[in-house]
């Protein structure tokens, strides 16, 4: 015993020691790291009051920044939501609270160095609810000859929620009817308007139903028709241009007569004055009157607008032994070129190449910079009308022989 009381002191100190020792070991392999979590940790909201209703805003996420070992890290970094953060509302009634953010973490060990927001401000409001009848706020007024019904909801009334101050702030409900120049029923789900006492919109309140269904009939009066209108075209276009398309606006008019049975004789459409196509080669914008029969007359604008497409037929043509030019040849320099002639293939529109003369088409070589030898190059060709492109030349390849004065031609041996 008293020996055991003498070495006390000394094994104490090596317990010690050794401790230390091994935490020193474990540190410097596995070292402590400080870092922010790489994502925003989002907060949930628990215990809140099903009664209760938060008017304040609240961040979707807190940013946690944490002290741990490297291995740790590894684990969290390796597992989806390994920090999560909440704001618990338990016990909370109506006003405003600061209420601090709860980390919990799924590895350890660890250490919270810092949150961010570490409170967050909470207002709470009670839940109110109160009903509204829908009012009807038409606007607009239909095409020229008809007339609206009565429109009908369904449902006629609204259930509103929300923060009871907001609540409160509700006086009307509405929906917002347009029948600008509407020509048939009006069949539509529509959306419902909370307003307050100076009749602005209110926002953040919950609806029941979000739309309601709006039926409005619209029906024409007597004396008053709907006719398609159909474009009277004489003459052709000219030769090489084709017609693309020809169109009317508006497309429907609407025609009256005092004698109701007049305007129900109709066929469904009428006819423009005659347009006259006889030689036209470009897009044509016009304004026509309307054939109608006797004591019917044309409600609003007493013309259409015609528009007509016209656009030149596209065609190629095919130019043979066109004779190849030498340009930028070096003065003391003679060139020989073989072929001395090719075939070009162009496009265009076919006025443009029913015009087309040999002046306005030049191939060329271009040996600007080259010296004495056999180069092959590549032909240009210059058309000097527009809309006009070359499609290839045939051949796309042409020797040309380059030499000074007294020195030998080759002349390339003919394939057998």
């Amino acid at each position: 015993m008293r020996t055991f009381a003498a070495n006390f002191r000394t094994f104490l100190l090596a317990l010690v020691l050794g401790i230390a020792v091994w935490v020193s070991a474990v540190t410097s392999a596995d070292p402590d790291e400080i870092r922010i979590y790489p994502s925003p940790v989002p907060l949930e909201i628990v215990g809140k009051a099903p009664t209760l209703i938060i008017t304040s805003d609240v961040p979707n996420t807190v940013e946690v920044t944490l002290r741990a070992p490297r291995s740790v890290w590894e684990q969290l970094n390796a597992t989806e939501r390994s920090v999560q953060a909440t704001l618990d509302l338990s016990g909370l009634d109506a006003g405003e609270h600061e209420v601090a953010v709860q980390i919990r973490v799924l590895a350890r060990p660890y250490q919270i160095v810092l949150v961010s927001p570490v409170t967050v401000t909470v207002k709470l409001e009670p839940v109110a609810t109160r009903t509204l009848t829908i009012e009807k706020l038409v606007s607009g007024i239909p095409a020229l000859g008809y007339q609206p019904g009565e429109a009908v909801l369904s449902p006629e009334i609204v259930l509103i929620s929300g923060p009871e101050s907001l609540v409160n702030q509700a006086v009307h409900a509405r929906v917002v009817i347009n029948l600008a120049n509407a020509r048939e029923n009006l069949e539509q789900a529509l959306p419902i308007q909370i307003l307050d006492e100076n009749n602005t919109v209110l926002q953040g309140l919950t609806l029941t139903p979000e739309t309601v269904q709006v039926s409005v009939p619209v029906s024409q009066q007597g004396g008053f028709r709907d006719v398609a209108v159909k474009v009277i075209v004489t003459g052709q276009i000219a030769p090489g241009y084709r017609l693309e398309n020809i169109s009317v606006f508006p497309p429907v008019v609407t025609v009256f007569a005092s004698d109701p049975d007049l305007v129900a004789s109709l066929p469904g459409v009428v006819e423009t004055q005659p347009l006259d196509l006889q030689g036209a080669d470009e897009d044509i914008t016009t304004r026509l009157a309307l054939n109608l029969p006797e004591n019917v007359t044309l409600v609003g604008a007493q013309t259409v607008q015609v528009t007509v497409g016209i656009s030149p037929i596209q065609t190629s043509l095919t130019l043979l032994n066109q004779e190849v030019h030498v340009i930028g040849l070096s003065e003391g320099i003679t060139a020989r070129i073989l072929p001395q002639t090719v075939d070009v293939i162009i496009s265009g529109p076919l006025p443009t190449l029913d015009s087309l003369t040999p002046q306005d088409v030049i191939v060329t070589v271009d040996v600007s910079g080259l010296g004495p030898g056999t180069h092959q190059l590549t032909p240009l060709v210059d058309i000097l009308l527009e809309n006009v492109e070359v499609e290839s030349i045939l051949p796309g390849t042409i020797e040309v022989v380059l030499s000074l004065p007294g020195t030998p031609t080759v002349t390339p041996s003919p394939s057998p």
